[in-house]
């Protein structure tokens, strides 16, 4: 079992950044993909970035692709999510997800096991 725990999340202006943290629990964050996801309300939970186990690969739909970026440091049990260029359709609540194979692919959430409590991202116009 892991723990996670989100952190960074806030009110920002269009255009400006954020970085999300995620600290995870235990000795075995290196042996779990790591993963973002966000849900607006009334929408549906969505594929914001995936990273493997050393790191060494990273994944992004068109939403975010050149504005976020994924990255892991196993030595802190950290994964953190930076944010730039933010547009107020990214406001929502994001969360972070581990898991220790892929499922189908890394954007389908049955890959991720553990989940986050979340963190409110508001971007504002």
């Amino acid at each position: 079992q892991v723990q996670l725990v989100e952190s960074g999340g806030g009110l920002v202006q269009a255009g400006g950044s954020l970085r999300l943290s995620c600290a995870a629990s235990g000795r075995t964050f290196r042996s779990y993909i790591m993963g973002w996801f966000r849900q607006a309300p009334g929408k549906e939970r969505e594929f914001v970035a995936a990273i493997s186990r050393n790191g060494g690969t990273t994944y992004y739909p068109d939403s975010v692709k050149g504005r976020f970026t994924i990255s892991r440091d196993n030595a802190k049990n950290t994964v953190y999510l930076q944010m730039n260029s933010l547009k107020p359709e990214d406001t929502a609540n994001y969360y972070c997800a581990a898991g220790p194979i892929v499922y189908s692919a890394y954007d389908d959430r049955r890959t991720y096991n553990y989940w986050g409590q979340g963190t409110q991202v508001t971007v504002s116009s």
